[in-house]
């Protein structure tokens, strides 16, 4: 067995570690063990998270996150725990269906504007805008020319937005083909997640390169100085969330106030 330092013994000792440890049938130190770091780090981060929410309420600041990924990527667990500790009444989850015939009438955006943060409120959209980017061309779920036109226009609108005073964090969770197709295969076999399998997904591993396709248009052209994209390795979803919750800690400057 590997010899684990004093930390590391103490760590499989606590609360946390046990708790890891007992929920095991094989008993297996070194995954309790890094459960029992990520666990403790994730608390860390979500106390810094309520602290950037007190600053964007009392300061009446905008934020807008953007959470982007391939069908499994984790995008709704990351979102479950930044919001885990804040204040309800001051976030809002986004994930929008498709267009209703009344929204395709409109301007692409406007669905989106509407549901903007007021002031000391945070919006998190599970997926976005960025639909038209990616899942709506691989799936012909829009033309050619409503793609060209949301790619000429996404630019501009991002600008002003963050040109309003909206802070705007766009994150992006990458998994490998393999990965998605094991979570898949979790998410059919568990009963209480079957709901979860869509359409969309059924066909995301056939169409897998047509994405792939899509998505390094998208960051070519969207990946800006004003509003970059932070493209996440998300294999592993507890590095995925940490590393995301730490980007928005980075990119919202609320220790400006301490």
């Amino acid at each position: 067995m590997k010899q684990f330092s004093e930390r590391e013994i103490e760590l499989l000792n606590s609360k946390v570690g046990l708790m890891h440890l007992l929920k095991q049938d094989d008993l297996n130190y070194s995954k309790a063990l890094r459960n029992t770091y990520y666990e403790k780090k994730l608390v860390k981060l979500q106390t810094k998270l309520v602290d950037l929410q007190d600053w964007v309420i009392n300061n009446k600041k905008r934020v807008i996150v953007i959470l982007e990924g391939r069908d499994a990527a984790g995008k709704g667990g990351a979102i479950r725990r930044m919001t885990a500790h804040i204040n309800p009444r001051h976030f809002k989850v986004i994930a929008l269906p498709k267009p209703n015939e009344n929204e395709q009438e409109h301007w692409y955006f406007r669905r989106y504007v509407n549901l903007f943060p007021n002031p000391g409120q945070i919006v998190f959209f599970d997926r976005s805008w960025y639909n038209r980017a990616v899942v709506e061309p691989v799936n012909d779920f829009c033309t050619e020319i409503e793609y060209d036109t949301f790619m000429n226009q996404v630019n501009d609108f991002e600008k002003m937005i963050t040109d309003s005073g909206i802070y705007l964090l766009k994150i992006y969770f990458s998994i490998s083909k393999y990965e998605q197709l094991r979570r898949f295969e979790a998410i059919k076999s568990d009963p209480l997640k079957r709901w979860k399998m869509t359409p969309v997904d059924e066909k995301a591993q056939e169409l897998w390169d047509n994405y792939t396709e899509y998505k390094k248009k998208m960051f070519k052209h969207t990946d800006t100085k004003n509003v970059p994209w932070k493209i996440l390795k998300a294999n592993r979803k507890t590095s995925a969330r940490l590393e995301a919750i730490q980007y928005i800690l980075d990119n919202v400057p609320y220790k400006e106030e301490e």
